[in-house]
C-alpha cells in the first residue's frame, strides 16, 4: 500500500494510548492443553484441512465479493449424509471429503472424537455444535443410518410432514436456537417432495486474549479490491502475537481465551495483490506459513467487520469439487439411507455470520442438506496494517481444525 495511506491513521496521542493500554496485556488465563486424538487420525486432520482450503477457494471462485464459509459445518453435514450413500455417489463424496483409506466406522469415530474435544478445549470460549435429522413420515429412513448418526454426531431425530408450512418454521427455529439467533432463517423452502433434511449448526463466540481498547479505535481508509477507499473503524493495539512471513504472505495469529482458538489473518506481502496470490494458497502453503509463526511484538490495526452470507452449494461449488452424482436424480445412490425409494440431494444450503470487534469474535453457520425422492537479536516491532483485502480463519490451534474461513475484499 502507498505510504500516504498509512501516515493518516493515528495521532501521537492515540499512538501512546494504544501502546500503554492495560487492556492490551494478555489475561492471566492458563494455556489450553493440546487436543490429542488417536494416532490413526493424524493424516485425517491434514485431509480435513485440505477439504477446508478447497471449499474456501472454490467458494471464492464461484462467488463475488466477501466470502465466509464454515468447513467444519459443511464437513459434518456431508459426513452424516455420506453414511447413507453407496456406489459411485459414496466414492465421490469420500474423495471430496478426504475420507479415502478410512472405514466408515473410523470416519465416524474421528468426527465424534474431534467434536467432543473442540467443545471442551476452552471453557472461556463458547462453542456449540449441533446436528439433526428430519425425516418424512411417509418415507422413514433406515434405522441403521439414523443410529450411526445419533451415536457419532449426537443427532436429534424428528419425523415431520414436509408438505406442512409448520415444518419449515420448526427447522428454522431449531437452527436459530442453535446459532443464538444469528441465522434465523437457514432454509427458504421445503416441499412435499422433500424426504429428509440433515443439518449441522455451529456457533462460536470467543473473546480476544489481548483485547482491543475501544478508545483507540479510529477512522481509517481501507483499499477495496474494487478500487474504492471507504472509511472503516480501525481497531489498534500493540502486544505480542504469533507472526510469520514469506515471499507471498504475511501472517498474524490473534488468540482467543486460553489460546486454544485463534484468528489467523493473511495479508499479501511485498506490494503483491490478493488476486495474484490467491491461486498460490494451498493446504501445503497454509501449513508452511502457520508452522513458521513465532512470538513477536506487533502493532496490529484491524478493521471491525460484520457480515452474513448464503450459498447454494449444490449449484456450482460442490460439483466443482467433484461431488456430482449425489445431485443427479437418475444416478444418485443413497440406498443405505433409505431403500424404499431412490433419493438424491436437492439442496445443500450453507449460511454463515461473523462479527469482529474490540471484544472478540462471534460467528455462526448452518449447513442444511435436503433430499428428494428420485529470529534472534534485539526485538523489533512489526506493523501489521490490515488496510487491504485479507483472508481470515478461525481455527483450533493444536489440531489445525478450521471452523470458519473467509475473505474480505470490500467494505
Amino acid at each position: 500500500m502507498k505510504n500516504c495511506l498509512k501516515l493518516i491513521l493515528i495521532s501521537p496521542l492515540l499512538w501512546a494510548m494504544s501502546c500503554s493500554s492495560d487492556d492490551s496485556k494478555p489475561k492471566e488465563v492458563p494455556n489450553a492443553k493440546a487436543i490429542v486424538l488417536k494416532s490413526d487420525f493424524d493424516s485425517k486432520m491434514n485431509t480435513n484441512n485440505l477439504f477446508a482450503i478447497n471449499l474456501f477457494k472454490t467458494t471464492v471462485e464461484k462467488s463475488n465479493g466477501n466470502v465466509l464459509v464454515s468447513p467444519l459445518s459443511v464437513n459434518m453435514a456431508l459426513s452424516m449424509t455420506w453414511n447413507g450413500a453407496d456406489g459411485t455417489t459414496k466414492n465421490e463424496m469420500q474423495q471430496m471429503l478426504g475420507n479415502e483409506g478410512y472405514t466408515p466406522s473410523q470416519i465416524n469415530e474421528y468426527s465424534r472424537s474431534l467434536s467432543e474435544a473442540l467443545l471442551t478445549v476452552d471453557p472461556t470460549t463458547e462453542l456449540l455444535i449441533a446436528n439433526s435429522i428430519w425425516t418424512a413420515k411417509d418415507l422413514p429412513l433406515e434405522k441403521s443410518f439414523i443410529e450411526v448418526n445419533q451415536n457419532n454426531y449426537n443427532a436429534t431425530v424428528e419425523e415431520v410432514d414436509f408438505s406442512s408450512p409448520a415444518t419449515l418454521e420448526k427447522i428454522n427455529t431449531w437452527c436459530s436456537e442453535k446459532t443464538k439467533g444469528k441465522i434465523p432463517k437457514a432454509l427458504d423452502k421445503v416441499t412435499s417432495d422433500t424426504k429428509f433434511a440433515l443439518i449441522n449448526a455451529l456457533y462460536f463466540k470467543g473473546k480476544w486474549r489481548s483485547k482491543f481498547d475501544a478508545k483507540n479505535t479510529v477512522d481509517a481508509l481501507f483499499a477495496n479490491a474494487d478500487g474504492k477507499r471507504p472509511i472503516v473503524k480501525m481497531m489498534i493495539q500493540e502486544s505480542h502475537f504469533g507472526y510469520s512471513d514469506n515471499e507471498n504472505w504475511r501472517c498474524l495469529s490473534l488468540p482467543y481465551g486460553n489460546n486454544a482458538f485463534s484468528m489467523v489473518i493473511l495479508l499479501p506481502n511485498n506490494e503483491k495483490k490478493m488476486s495474484d496470490l490467491f491461486p498460490t494458497l494451498t493446504a501445503d502453503s497454509w501449513s508452511t506459513i502457520l508452522d513458521g509463526l513465532n512470538n513477536h511484538k506487533v502493532v496490529v490495526r484491524l478493521p471491525r467487520f460484520k457480515g452474513e452470507y448464503a450459498y447454494n452449494m449444490h449449484e456450482a461449488i460442490l460439483p466443482a469439487m467433484g461431488m456430482k452424482q449425489a445431485f443427479d436424480p437418475r444416478k444418485a445412490n443413497f440406498s443405505k439411507m433409505c431403500n424404499l425409494a431412490p433419493l438424491y440431494i436437492s439442496q445443500v444450503v450453507h449460511k454463515t455470520f461473523v462479527e469482529v470487534n474490540e471484544e472478540g469474535t462471534e460467528a455462526a453457520a448452518t449447513t442444511v442438506v435436503t433430499g428428494d425422492v428420485t529470529a534472534a537479536g534485539p526485538e523489533s516491532t512489526i506493523d501489521f496494517f490490515v488496510d487491504q483485502p485479507f483472508i481470515y480463519a478461525i481455527r483450533e490451534n493444536s489440531t489445525g481444525t478450521i471452523l470458519f474461513m473467509g475473505k474480505v475484499d470490500n467494505f
